[in-house]
Parts: structure tokens; C-alpha cells; sequence
């Protein structure tokens, strides 16, 4: 049995005795002891090199005995939570600011326009919808994801219209898994009209006039659909009126090349398939289809996975394309489909110095481009003319800058980590927005502040990090702070508001967001320099914002905490084996932790572009080894206090990567500083997470936080 020191209080210790020396006395009042984890000897063998395994029992998410260290892992880690004294009052405060009404965007569809909305805790959101051109105000809901299942825990994935708006189809998910259901609905009656599709996964769902739509998934694997190896994906076409074993298959499925990643969509003129084929997250080959010519060919765009592009637009038989070939910060070209080889492409938006992320609507182009990781817009014509530059509310982060051909008006969101979300209407024609719907929020933007900082990593590189609290903290080193980062994938971290920051913030705690290389902020190259080989310059990024924060007197290691989830759950591993001494809490959520195994596993194949896989090669395997978190914990180095959070049904990251982790870390730990993990039941990799357990994970989350910095009270 492996035991550390627990802090045990008492509410009359709360109440007579609240510093921190009489809480380092509570903690030698009870020991916490961690469930047994038994080893077993597995080993692999990577170029000559053994590796020992020794939990890889916890690999088996159907065993009964995984199970039931799951289930003893979360006694442990909820009777240590349980006892920390202010997470209810943490709890009650996020359910306060939380219950406020959330409304999205209206859009149009058919004869209606629908939007969603949430009152204010509602596990998910529901849509409503009116008559275009009646008033608002008769909207009535249309489809209620609340009602899918009692716990909340059946999410609505994705919704797709055909062209006339009359028939829907819908995507659920259940636990958060990533396999989806698919139905089909009479818009008018709201019957579903025929039988559910199954096994649907990675997936949009693109309609083809009235008529079907392409969607697409993997075969259903051998073993556990949550863990087993998905790495053939397939493009189907569903025609109405037909069962799903006749869906026909569109593209995928040849056993000599592999698509991890197949996608199909419709122009909206329903002239044209695009169809991208990726063997990874990034790059992919691009195919066209002509649905006005029967029977017509695949034509080849590009046939090979160095770039990454898509079709956005056309106008007719003239296509336009978002590229990054030969523009790592992206371009748009002009192309005719009857020779749509890049041999023939014209520039039509060329690239910049910021990175592209157009969208199009009402005849229009618009061309977001981050400038240091703020949202800059640009209207052009169909002819490549500049209409207009945008005038956005302030500095932050848009989305939503698009819709059809035919609207007059569009609407946007804007947010940053001061600002909650609100929706602008935006005239297309002329140029000018007015605020549609601001949110009626218990939090005051005026009584915090966020600025851009740039630092020096290792290698001399300048990153950007945002820093964000509430005015007038004193910078004496002794601010309670959590860093943040993901850096990888080609993902891009832009300001944006967070019920969860916001109340960490109201405590007095500071937010600070660092734009790590691997990231998309600054393009392929930016995304390219923290990939396999160069994966230790992220950990890098990541160690040198957290020695700004604490050279800058923001905070100090005794009070900073390290999050990140999912490739960020990597970087928080990756980071605290490295420098344990850093920081005072690491919380990995969903991480990537088994660098050597992580591609065994659902589609981890697919993600070998950014890290590349132990099997590569000599030099890959011991660069994976090197850094990988389930293999570099040590025995007898005192780690920082860790909460590590998963989800049982996590079928992205599997949830034995952090299970290993867990273990490790219990096994190896020296000092007093808890290891706990925090297993989500009927959750996955956090899409569609119902509203009751993100409270209680974030009060869970931050009460740990702050009693490990050594709070007996909250500040």
C-alpha cells in the first residue's frame, strides 16, 4: 500500500485556526491511502531496447478488475475532495454565474429560423425555432436534447437541413463517446421517418438537395468500440427511404491506403462533392465529383497529403480554394473544375503575414486573420476586390462570420477572457453591425483587465501569452495563478470568456494562456516547429511562460498550477516529470500520456504527424521515450500536487493513459503532495458534457487547487 499525508479538517479548525502552519499540522492528523495497483511484467521490445509495461492490465476498459480500480481510485479521490472546505461554496458560486439565459445565433432553414438557447443550467442546450418573418417572440422548441436520457449525459451532435429545409438529420452521442446515432426528422411533424443510422463516427452529415446526405464512419471494431483501433474511414451516401446496409460507399475502404480522416460536403449550389482524404490531422488530398453529370468520375484536385486544402466557395464551374501550398499562412485561389489541378490555380486572396481562416456569406468573402492571436475580419467580392475592413467591437475573438448566398445580413459572436459572448447583426451590404443579443451576466468586465505579454523561450523564440485578472492585484509573487496551453495540432488559442475562469479570477486568481509553437497561431511553420522531433520546444514554451509569471512577481512556484487537456494533458505530463519543482499543482486533463502506445488506440493513429510513433524509427522511438509521462516519473521526486481528470467513456483518449499515469505517480511519489485521478462517469472527452457535472468538476478542480497552495479559506 502506498500512503501519503492527508489534510484532514475539522470545522471548528476552520474556524479557529485558518493559517497555514496550522494547516500543514492538519495534514499529519490522517494518512491517505492509495488503492492497490498491481504490476504486471509486460514488456515491449523497441529497437533493442526493453520496456517495461507494468500496468498494462489497465489498458482493458471491459475487465471487471479495471473496473473496480477505477471504482476504488474515485473513493479515495472524493473523500479527499469531500473534505477540502469551501468546494461547495465553490460549487454554489459557478452554479450562480452559470445560471444565467445563453442564446446562439438565428439562422435560417426552410420556412423557419431557428437558434439555441439555455435558461441557464440546463444540461444541454435546446433549439427553438419561429416563422421567418413573425416575431420572435412565438418561438417554440423543436428539439429538446434534455429529453434524450434523465442524467443529461445523451448530447445532440451536429444538425443538418436538406434544401428545402423540410427534413432533418441529427447526430446524438451517449456517455460522450465519439460514435454517434444518426436520425432522420419531418421537420413539420417532428417524426423521425425512418430507422437510426448506427456507427457513425467523425462525421458530418452533407445533403445532397432533397434527396440524402453523405456522412461518414469507421467499420465497427473488434473488441471495445471505446479503445479498439479505428483507422479505415469511409464515405457513405444515405438515400431517404432506404436501410443503411445500402448506403453506398463513396470513397475509403481499400485495404492498401489508409484514410484515417474521410469528409464529403456538398457545394451549396448542389453542383459539386468535395471530398478530403487525410492519413493524419494534418494534409490531405482533395477529390471532386460533378452531381449535375451522372455517373460522372472522381477528379483528382491534389493527390497527395502535403498541403492542407479544401474548397470553400463556387460560382459556377469557377472554384475557390483555401490553401496552405506554397503559403504556409494560407491563401485563397481561383480555379475552373474542368482542370482543378494546382498547376492552374490563380491567386485570388494572396497570402499575408497573419494566418487565414476565410468564411463566406451574402455574395462575400470574408477573411478572418489572427494578428498575435486577435481576430482581424476583411470583406471582399466575388471579383478578389477588397470591399472593407471590418470594424469589430474591440479586440477579442469572432466566429460565426457566415451564411448563405442569397442573406442580406449575418450574424457574428465576439468575446475575449473579459468579455462574455455576445451576438452582433451585421449588414452586408453596407458594412455596419449593431449588438443583437448581450448576455445578462453576474460578472462585471469593467473590475478585471487582460493583457498580451511576450516572452523568451529556451531557444530565444518570442511567444505571446495573455494574462488576465481582476484590477488592482498586488504582483507579489503570492497570487494563486493557472497556466494554460495545448500547443499542438495546428490549434490556435484565442481569447474567449469562461464561466470557470471567471470565478477562479473572483477569487483572486489569475489566467494566463500562453500561444505555444505546435499551435496555429503564426501558421504551418509555427504548427511545424513543435511537432515530432521538435516536440520539446513546447514543453519549453510552456517552462519559460511559467518562469515569466514567476519572474514577473505574477505568482511563485508555491502558487502556480499547470493545466492542460487532451495534447495540453501531455504538455501539463510532460512538463511536471521535467521540472516537478516548478510549479504546485498540475491538473492533465484527458492527456496523452503513453507516447509509446498512444496510436494503438481508437484513431491515435492518426495524430503520428505531430508526435510520429515508437515504430518509426530508432531515433523517433527514443525522442518518444525520452519525454513520454508514463515513462519518465522517477521514484523518490516529489511531484507537485495532481489531479488527474479523465472520462470512463473517453473514446478519443483513452482513459488508460491517464490510468498508467495515475498509477505511476502513486507508485513513485515522495513527499506529501496528493495524487489523485478523477474518473467522470458516462463522460468522455468533453463535448457534450452535461452542465451539472462540469460544475462539479471545476468546484472539484479548483478546490484542489487552492488547498494544495495552501488555503484554508478561499482568498
Amino acid at each position: 500500500m502506498k500512503k501519503i499525508l492527508f489534510p484532514f479538517i475539522a470545522l471548528a479548525f476552520i474556524a479557529c485556526n485558518d493559517s497555514k502552519e496550522n494547516q500543514e499540522t492538519a495534514e499529519k492528523d490522517m494518512a491517505l491511502t492509495y488503492p492497490e495497483t498491481k504490476k504486471v511484467d509486460t514488456v515491449n521490445t523497441y529497437f533493442g531496447t526493453e520496456v517495461k509495461d507494468p500496468y498494462r492490465w489497465l489498458e482493458d476498459d471491459r475487465s471487471e478488475e479495471t473496473e473496480a480500480w477505477v471504482k476504488a481510485e474515485n473513493e479515495v479521490t472524493f473523500d479527499y475532495l469531500s473534505k477540502i472546505p469551501y468546494r461547495d461554496t465553490l460549487k454554489n458560486r459557478l452554479s450562480a454565474l452559470w445560471n444565467y439565459e445563453k442564446v446562439g445565433a438565428p439562422y435560417k432553414e426552410g420556412d423557419y429560423t431557428y437558434f439555441s438557447k439555455n435558461d441557464g443550467l440546463q444540461n444541454q442546450y435546446v433549439i427553438y425555432r419561429y416563422k421567418t418573418g413573425e416575431d420572435p417572440a412565438t418561438a417554440s422548441v423543436f428539439l429538446d436534447p434534455n429529453q434524450f436520457s434523465e442524467d443529461g449525459t445523451t448530447s445532440l451532435g451536429g444538425m443538418s437541413f436538406s434544401e428545402d429545409g423540410k427534413t432533418m438529420a441529427y447526430s446524438i452521442s451517449e456517455g460522450g463517446s465519439d460514435w454517434r446515432k444518426v436520425m432522420v426528422m419531418n421537420v413539420e411533424t417532428k417524426e423521425i421517418v425512418e430507422d437510426t443510422l448506427v456507427d457513425v463516427k467523425f462525421s458530418g452529415m452533407s445533403w445532397k438537395g432533397n434527396e440524402g446526405f453523405y456522412y461518414s464512419s469507421y467499420d465497427k471494431p473488434k473488441g471495445s468500440e471505446l479503445s479498439a483501433k479505428t483507422d479505415q474511414h469511409k464515405l457513405f451516401y444515405h438515400k431517404l427511404g432506404t436501410p443503411q446496409k445500402e448506403d453506398h460507399l463513396i470513397y475509403g475502404g481499400t485495404p492498401k491506403e489508409k484514410h484515417r480522416y474521410v469528409g464529403g460536403s456538398v457545394t451549396e449550389d448542389n453542383r459539386y462533392l468535395i471530398i478530403r482524404a487525410s492519413t493524419s490531422t494534418s494534409g490531405n488530398k482533395l477529390f471532386l465529383k460533378d452531381l449535375s453529370q451522372p455517373n460522372s468520375e472522381l477528379v483528382t484536385i491534389i493527390g497527395n497529403t502535403d498541403t492542407d486544402t479544401y474548397v470553400i466557395e463556387n460560382k459556377g464551374s469557377k472554384l475557390f480554394i483555401v490553401t496552405n501550398k506554397n503559403a504556409p499562412n494560407k491563401k485563397i485561389v481561383s480555379v475552373d473544375a474542368s482542370q482543378p489541378q494546382p498547376e492552374n490555380w490563380v491567386d485570388f486572396i494572396p497570402e499575408t503575414e497573419h494566418v487565414l481562416s476565410p468564411s463566406t456569406g451574402g455574395g462575400y468573402f470574408f477573411t478572418e486573420y489572427m494578428e498575435d492571436a486577435v481576430s482581424a475580419v476583411k470583406q471582399y467580392d466575388y471579383e478578389g476586390n477588397l470591399v472593407r475592413e471590418v470594424q469589430l467591437p474591440g479586440l477579442g475573438s469572432i466566429g460565426g462570420f457566415g451564411t448563405k448566398k442569397e442573406e442580406k445580413e449575418l450574424y457574428f459572436s465576439f468575446t475575449n477572457y473579459v468579455t462574455p459572448g455576445s451576438i452582433y447583426k451585421y449588414d452586408i451590404e453596407a458594412g455596419t453591425s449593431e449588438l443583437f443579443r448581450q448576455p445578462q451576466i453576474d460578472f462585471n468586465s469593467a473590475d478585471y483587465e487582460s493583457k498580451q505579454v511576450f516572452y523568451t523561450s529556451k531557444d530565444g523564440t518570442q511567444v505571446p501569452m495573455m494574462i488576465t485578472y481582476k484590477k488592482g492585484v498586488e504582483l507579489n509573487g503570492k497570487n494563486p495563478t493557472i497556466l494554460y496551453a495545448y500547443g499542438g495540432f495546428n490549434i490556435s488559442l484565442t481569447p474567449s470568456f469562461s464561466i470557470t475562469n471567471a470565478v477562479w479570477m473572483e477569487q483572486g486568481g489569475i489566467y494566463a494562456v500562453a500561444n505555444l509553437r505546435g499551435g496555429g497561431e503564426y501558421g504551418k511553420e509555427w504548427h511545424d516547429g513543435g511537432i515530432k522531433t521538435k516536440k520539446q520546444n513546447v514543453f519549453d514554451d510552456f517552462i519559460a511562460a511559467a518562469e515569466y509569471l514567476i519572474d514577473k512577481k505574477y505568482t511563485s512556484s508555491d502558487y502556480l498550477a499547470i493545466r492542460g487537456g487532451s495534447n495540453g494533458g501531455l504538455l501539463v505530463g510532460a512538463t511536471m516529470v521535467q521540472r516537478p519543482e516548478l510549479m504546485k499543482v498540475a491538473l492533465p486533463a484527458v492527456g496523452v500520456l503513453d507516447m509509446l502506445r498512444y496510436h494503438t488506440f481508437t484513431s491515435g493513429a492518426g495524430w503520428a504527424y505531430d508526435y510520429g510513433t515508437a515504430e518509426d524509427s530508432k531515433e523517433m522511438f527514443e525522442y518518444l521515450y525520452k519525454y513520454s509521462p508514463v515513462h519518465n516519473v522517477k521514484a523518490g521526486i516529489e511531484y507537485p500536487a495532481t489531479l488527474v481528470t479523465t472520462g470512463d467513456h473517453d473514446d478519443r483518449v483513452v482513459p488508460a493513459h491517464s490510468f498508467k499515469f495515475a498509477a505511476e505517480l502513486q507508485a513513485k511519489q515522495a513527499g506529501s503532495n496528493p495524487v489523485l485521478i478523477r474518473v467522470e462517469t458516462n463522460a468522455g472527452h468533453g463535448a457534450g458534457t452535461p452542465v451539472s457535472k462540469t460544475i462539479d468538476q471545476y468546484a472539484d478542480i479548483y478546490g484542489f487547487t487552492l488547498w494544495n497552495m495552501g488555503y484554508n479559506e478561499l482568498p
